[in-house]
């Protein structure tokens, strides 16, 4: 349907009808029956051992995924809050997966690009276009390749999900490949590292095994490469997340406040008001201390009276 939009007027109006159908089912009308009469909350269940990247997940319900993008998806976000004359706050990673693989490659330009609180879109963005003032429209193309190339994204899909012509998307790859070669020398070294021991890890250590590689061609042994390089990633993320929830909580045992979800790179806490003063530079300090890197981890702070303001 998306690739049909514009073409009549009706194809906006199903896909903004499925858009809100899908809001009101899956969060309209089935939260209000999931809160507990017992606490007058709604309650998720975390799974430690669900995704293969070791990320938790959340279920009954997922509360990992309330929608932000749309107006509407954001009033729903206002149904989120926290126990009356309290707040809620969000402390969030800042493109940690991104600061990973500067790590991981030693990528010398992605390093200094961090190290020096340079916007790393824009830094990739200036490189690809060979300019130093970029537009928005360049910065999000720039931002879409640096979290594709993450994800083994080729350019068929870049493609697509830029809004670029084929031609246009493998200039592009081509491009971040001779201004970030330490990225796609360890994006090569790690598929032959997995190809000849089955296995990676984390910057901690936990290994993902792929057995099978060697018995896989095709289609289906480029998916599992893929996978084997975002590991490392991925679960970089997941085990420095666990270590500041770990470490967090043992600091919050002194305060009435408290760790409330996990959402992907993000803790929300709910927060007695007072103790936000020394709470804020706790939170600041655990979570960019949680690992060390060759860049600093960066945690964004907000704090709002309901769900949609502390985002």
């Amino acid at each position: 349907m998306e690739k049909l939009e514009g073409d009549h007027p009706v194809v906006e109006t199903i896909l903004q009808y499925r858009t809100l159908a899908k809001l009101k089912s899956t969060y309209v009308d089935a939260l209000p029956a999931l809160v507990r009469r017992d606490t007058g909350r709604v309650h998720t269940n975390f799974n430690q051992t669900v995704t293969a990247t070791g990320r938790l997940s959340s279920s009954n319900p997922n509360l990992q995924n309330i929608p932000i993008r749309s107006e509407f998806s954001r009033r729903i976000r206002q149904a989120f809050i926290p126990q009356e004359g309290w707040l809620l706050a969000s402390a969030d990673y800042s493109q940690i997966e991104l600061r990973i693989l500067a790590h991981l490659s030693q990528e010398p330009t992605l390093i200094e690009g961090f190290r020096s609180g340079e916007d790393v879109h824009t830094l990739t963005a200036r490189l690809l276009f060979e300019k130093q003032e970029v537009t928005s429209e360049e910065r999000r193309l720039a931002k879409t390749i640096n979290y594709g190339v993450i994800y083994g994204m080729g350019a068929q899909r870049f493609a697509r999900t830029a809004g670029v012509s084929l031609a246009e998307a493998k200039e592009f790859l081509r491009r971040f490949n001779e201004r970030y070669a330490g990225v796609f020398a360890y994006l090569r070294a790690t598929e032959a590292f997995v190809e000849e021991h089955g296995y990676v890890e984390t910057i901690l250590g936990r290994r993902r095994y792929f057995p099978n590689l060697s018995q896989l061609s095709g289609h289906r042994k480029q998916a599992e490469l893929r996978a084997a390089v975002n590991a490392p990633i991925q679960g970089s993320a997941s085990d420095i997340i666990k270590v500041a929830m770990v470490r967090l909580q043992e600091k919050l045992q002194s305060f009435r406040s408290r760790l409330l979800l996990q959402v992907h790179d993000e803790l929300v806490f709910e927060v007695e008001p007072s103790e936000w003063q020394d709470l804020q530079p706790l939170i600041q300090r655990e979570m960019e201390g949680a690992v060390s890197l060759s860049i600093p981890l960066v945690v964004d702070i907000q704090i709002g009276h309901n769900c949609k303001e502390a985002n």
